[in-house]
């Protein structure tokens, strides 16, 4: 397993498991063939509303809380110092642990800012508190990224945004990279590209990559994880199929040259397949986040 060192000194596995969008009846299970396959880092959020599936499954491996390294996001609905504070209980009791690994800010507040400072203020008491072992945000461009770290003292340990061939957010790599920020990649395989109507492509079936992969006697999607943790990103790919986990994770037997790369990196074409993050607001996503 490929390890990344947090600016804070804190070790994280860089190739992950991804909970979006599976149901909640489903979240155990999946989780369950992650860790058998040897997935040491799981992605959830309070938004998701699967963290005790995720917490169920990690108890119910039989691995010492110490191996599994659990990553979890607030919700904006529940931004503001005090709201945050108690964010992280609901979160930690979802998934029946005291402290929480990597504890993340989901999205900015572009239009209300104050309440995403108030939030990530929080997240540094907590980090001080020792009920967090790392902070940091998600789909926090370098604009949010300027104005949060003018007024707060913790430089975030991760950003984790929409990253894949076709949509690479360069100038969102550099500016975590000058700050020394992890980017950690969502949709990672560019599964996103695949819901965009008639007409889209999708990573999947690009001539590029297939090519490579078949250099490699390996999938589209394996090329692509290959892509980011050479390029020193985290990848939080998903899947509910078991097969499908355990290919995303033999990833560790080959490796790609340097002209393979930039071949991936020359395939953005700037397209977002989530939402503008200039767009966030409250009335149009904010949610409750239950209590239980």
């Amino acid at each position: 397993m490929t390890t990344l060192t947090l600016n804070n000194g804190v070790v994280m596995p860089a190739l992950g498991f991804g909970v979006f969008q599976t149901p909640p009846a489903e979240t155990e299970e999946a989780v369950a063939a992650a860790l058998e396959t040897g997935y040491r880092l799981i992605d959830t959020a309070a938004a998701y509303a699967n963290e005790r599936g995720v917490g169920d499954a990690i108890r119910e491996s039989g691995l010492a809380r110490d191996e599994v390294f659990i990553e979890t996001k607030v919700w904006i609905s529940d931004y503001g110092y005090d709201q945050t504070l108690h964010a992280f209980d609901k979160s930690a009791r979802k998934l029946g642990v005291d402290q929480i690994d990597l504890l993340l800010l989901h999205q900015a507040l572009p239009g209300e800012f104050d309440k995403t400072l108030a939030a990530y203020r929080a997240l540094e008491q907590l980090c001080r508190d020792g009920k967090v072992r790392a902070i940091g945000i998600s789909n926090f461009m370098p604009t949010h990224l300027d104005a949060l770290l003018a007024d707060t003292e913790i430089v975030p340990a991760v950003n984790q945004v929409e990253v894949h061939p076709f949509f690479t957010q360069p100038d969102v790599q550099a500016a975590d990279a000058a700050h020394g920020i992890i980017t950690q990649a969502w949709s990672p395989i560019g599964g996103i590209t695949s819901y965009r109507g008639e007409g889209a492509t999708s990573t999947f079936q690009d001539p590029a990559i297939l090519e490579v992969a078949g250099k490699y006697g390996k999938s589209a999607a394996q090329v692509m994880l290959r892509w980011h943790l050479q390029e020193g990103r985290s990848a939080i790919p998903k899947s509910v199929k078991p097969a499908r986990i355990a290919e995303n994770f033999d990833v560790f037997d080959f490796a790609l040259t340097d002209d393979e790369l930039r071949r991936l990196d020359a395939l953005d074409r700037g397209v977002r397949g989530g939402p503008e993050p200039e767009a966030i607001t409250l009335e149009a996503f904010g949610r409750d986040i239950p209590e239980e």
